[in-house]
């Protein structure tokens, strides 16, 4: 297939007013389309069930033919009141809960509660435990950005690079396995470290798993990357651009693709992420404009590379010690305070408010979603694209239900 692809199109502008055939109505970027027959919108529903809402989404179109005019993400299918459930269980009930927030980075979500509370009842965490969260972390965010890259494959009509980005996956999902007894759902790290600790024997498996995924890069570039089909419903769609982002609170990759270089582990890191030595990508790369669809799907493929460097580093200087400093008893209660702790997990910044009274319960919890975030983007980006570009957005901004209901 060839590597190229056409210069993108000046319909591709990120700003509604200067797309061809927009006008502004108010606040509204409204499209014009010339027609020799007189037309009517229609309003229908996209979803809770359609493959390509990852998960119970409804998303009520309003359209003329084949242009999105206004389109209203619907919430709520998945939620569960997880807040609320926190603030009425002990410190080491609620921890299992918040897994089933962002249920394909599940570790992070558990790293997010758990520093927020370490840092509001000042609970130390040996070095050797802070390096193991690293590590699980990091790959659970390799196999979730092999997951948004093969999903989004699928969505443009690609399946076969979905399959190789599973193969990866699974292997990965094997020594998340090993180490914390669960696939999906871990319940691995603690207040105060992490659960148990790993064997020389998983190191060496996952060393040579890092360098398989490394070796398989160019396969997924030369499947989907570098495709021409994909690159043309990719580059230059859906348009998010650093000033929306910041209006929207978007962070995450989507954020770094639109060329804002903030990533949690660098600008405050945590966990002893300033111990390793990792880039951040920014966009825009090599194809497409700066923002668009294209360029989210290429910045979770960079972030990989550097997911892996940490890895790798985070096992080759693992330090001696314990694993957990104290065992959290079930009646632990919080000294009186409150903390606010905030962490990069793959779809962005996840962030956790505690308030403690004394008591074996929390005051108030309160916890910032980077899903919730990111679709809120999706009304404004969608007014006059395509409804099969549509999905390119709502698949390229990667956000899972759970986490946006919680």
């Amino acid at each position: 297939m060839s590597n190229t692809v056409s210069e993108t199109p000046a319909a591709a502008n990120p700003n509604p007013s200067q797309i061809q055939g927009v006008k502004l109505s108010g606040e509204r970027a409204v499209p014009v389309i010339p027609r020799d027959i007189q037309t009517d919108e229609l309003v229908f529903n996209m979803g809770p069930q359609h493959p390509s809402t990852h998960g119970v989404l409804r998303v009520v179109l309003r359209t003329d033919g084949e242009v999105v005019l206004e389109a209203q993400p619907l919430i709520g299918n998945l939620h569960r009141s997880c807040e609320k459930i926190l603030e009425n269980l002990t410190y080491v009930q609620g921890l299992p809960y918040v897994d089933r927030m962002d249920y394909l980075g599940a570790l992070n979500m558990e790293l997010g509660l758990v520093l927020s509370v370490e840092e509001a009842g000042g609970v130390e965490v040996p070095k050797r435990a802070q390096y193991l969260r690293v590590i699980m972390c990091e790959l659970n965010r390799v196999i979730s950005h092999l997951f948004a890259s093969g999903q989004f494959g699928l969505d443009m009509g690609a399946f076969t690079p979905f399959l190789y980005m599973f193969r990866e996956r699974e292997e990965g999902l094997k020594l998340l396995n090993m180490v914390t007894g669960g696939r999906l759902l871990y319940h691995y790290i603690r207040y105060g470290g992490v659960t148990r600790d790993i064997t020389p024997e998983w190191a060496k498996l996952c060393l040579a798993w890092c360098d398989r995924v490394l070796a398989h890069m160019p396969e997924y570039d030369n499947l989907l990357t570098w495709n021409n089909i994909f690159l043309n419903r990719s580059c230059g769609v859906a348009i998010l651009d650093a000033s929306t982002c910041m209006d929207f609170a978007v962070t995450g990759p989507c954020l770094r693709a639109a060329g804002v270089k903030r990533d949690l582990r660098k600008d405050m890191p945590y966990s002893s992420y300033e111990d390793f030595d990792f880039e951040v990508p920014v966009g825009p790369f090599e194809k497409g404009v700066v923002g668009d669809s294209w360029n989210r799907y290429r910045q979770r493929l960079m972030e990989i590379h550097e997911s892996l460097k940490i890895i790798r580093q985070a096992i080759e200087g693992l330090p001696e010690g314990e694993t957990q400093q104290k065992k959290i008893s079930r009646a632990w209660k919080s000294p009186p305070g409150e903390a606010y702790v905030a962490s990069e997990a793959p779809r962005g910044e996840i962030s956790c408010y505690f308030v403690s009274d004394g008591g074996k319960f929390p005051y108030r919890c309160r916890m910032r979603g980077p899903s919730f975030q990111n679709i809120a983007v999706l009304e404004l980006c969608s007014r006059g694209l395509l409804i099969g570009d549509l999905i390119a957005l709502l698949g390229s901004i990667d956000i899972t239900l759970g986490e946006v209901d919680r």
